[in-house]
């Protein structure tokens, strides 16, 4: 988790990225009240199936490339690219490269 201080939280996520060798992995960058963001590293090949959330969501895509599902659209997932989740929406993530993002959960 980042460092924190009364002046807000600093996260060297650029650090924080580690890819196993077929898998995924999650790191906390900020728990609190409202709000949870969670770094993503997924491994080239690999899937989080189809899901729902109760709460809304946002991935930003940091590095790699993949593709994201919205419902039953798919999208492109590349540096830079951000999608909006609402709550109940079944989504999917491909990784086809090493793949990083930020996902925030609004709860």
């Amino acid at each position: 988790m980042g460092a924190k201080s009364k002046d807000g939280i600093y996260a060297d996520l650029e650090g924080m990225i580690e890819f196993p060798r077929d898998g995924i992995v999650s790191k906390t960058v900020l728990k609190t009240t409202g709000k949870d963001i969670t770094l993503f590293c997924m491994s080239s090949g690999q899937l989080l199936s189809s899901h729902t959330s109760s709460y809304p969501a946002i991935i930003h895509v940091l590095q790699g490339k993949g593709e994201v599902t919205l419902a039953k659209k798919k999208y492109e997932a590349k540096p830079n690219s951000w999608f909006y989740m609402p709550a109940d929406l079944p989504h999917a993530i491909k990784a086809t490269e090493n793949l990083v993002f930020l996902l925030t959960l609004f709860k």
